[in-house]
């Protein structure tokens, strides 16, 4: 398997796989206009703390108190807010879309601006954590659980939603919008020169890698504007996606750099994932009849024998004086309202009868081979 890299209609060149150091609104605003598949943000919070937060024996709890989650108050936020999402929305493809992730303080307050802006949301997730910081002082609710909001640029916008990739990494059954997943911590959590933590707000590469799976493609270009220690660029790396960091402190970025030199890019078998039936080629059953695969006046046989039908240079059938394509002669065999001709007719070769469906997967197979091969 071959990845196609799909690139934005620029002269700009993107500067993939590379950490900007700088304003997250000004660096989006320079690159090239549409260029980006997906945007990953994880902006401040705004928890606006008041003091010290301690456990039972008075020790201090390590807690986002940092210069970067500072705002004057919620008009100065909501601006910010309204700022970086246009300059998202400017470098999103039509087809792009974009996950805004937060707390409380502020996911309510994003959300509004996302529909201000003309976003369009398909889900909110929620991230809930297996294992959450307890609440030291008793007076609310442990908060155990993060909102992710999923949007595509706008209405019309043809997104990437790989329903059966997610499907297979929930053994099977259809992915909900409440994901239990465990908070960074262990090995994971990065630590600084001193031992302590890298940043405050370190997301797990088990939500990353969610979301890269289901909503994005190898080759993808994924933006991430507060990159902070880099896990959405390793696990973008990882995964076989291209990225674009932007972070604006320099400790954030070595940490992040480091880190993601340490990753391995997977190989092309590695990182394809099952696609669903819809999103595949169509191929008209003609094809097979004009490539030689069957000929005229073949016959094809029902599920079981009980049925059969001759093939017609048109790629029609003719069966029981009942004329029609594979799925509406089918259909009126067995007297039902539809039937996926694919699946029902078989031919004989050798003694075996295979179904019609494998010559499908033959040409769909030399389809894709031709996207992918390099011009």
């Amino acid at each position: 398997m071959k990845i196609k890299h799909r690139r934005a209609a620029s002269a700009q060149p993107l500067p993939l796989n590379q950490i900007l150091a700088g304003d997250c609104i000004e660096l989006m605003n320079s690159l090239p206009e549409e260029s980006v598949d997906l945007i990953f943000a994880d902006p401040p919070y705004n928890l606006q703390l008041r003091g010290d937060l301690l456990r039972p024996d008075n020790s201090k709890v390590d807690a986002v108190d940092d210069e970067w989650d500072q705002f004057s108050g919620f008009a100065a936020y909501d601006k910010f807010t309204r700022e970086w999402l246009a300059a998202a929305r400017r470098v999103l493809k039509p087809d792009g879309a974009m996950w805004v992730i937060g707390s409380y303080h502020n996911i309510f307050r994003v959300g509004a601006e996302l529909q201000n802006q003309g976003f369009w949301i398909m889900n909110d997730v929620i991230w809930r954590k297996s294992n959450p910081m307890p609440n030291f002082r008793g007076k609310r609710l442990t908060n155990a659980h993060e909102t992710m909001i999923w949007v595509a640029k706008s209405e019309r916008s043809k997104y990437t939603f790989n329903y059966e990739a997610l499907k297979s990494l929930n053994e099977g059954i259809q992915m909900r919008s409440d994901w239990v997943l465990p908070i960074c911590n262990g090995g994971e959590r990065l630590k600084d020169g001193k031992g302590d933590k890298a940043h405050p707000t370190q997301k797990p590469e088990a939500l990353l890698h969610r979301v890269l799976v289901g909503t994005t493609n190898p080759g993808d270009v994924v933006l991430d504007p507060f990159f902070g220690t880099g896990t959405t660029g390793a696990v973008a790396k990882m995964l076989g996606r291209d990225f674009i960091g932007i972070e604006r402190e320099a400790a954030y970025r070595e940490v992040a750099q480091k880190r993601i030199d340490r990753v391995r890019r997977l190989d092309a078998d590695s990182i394809a994932t099952v696609k669903a039936k819809r999103a595949e080629p169509r191929v008209p059953f003609g094809q097979v009849i004009e490539r030689g695969m069957l000929r005229p006046g073949e016959e094809l046989y029902s599920i079981g024998n009980r049925y059969k039908a001759k093939v017609r240079a048109d790629g029609s059938l003719v069966g029981n004086d009942v004329k029609g394509s594979i799925h509406q002669v089918g259909a009126a065999l067995e007297g039902s309202s539809s039937c996926n001709g694919w699946t029902y007719w078989h031919y004989r070769r050798e003694g075996k009868m295979i179904p019609i469906d494998l010559l499908r997967q033959q040409i769909r197979a030399e389809m894709a081979d031709e996207v992918s091969r390099p011009n």
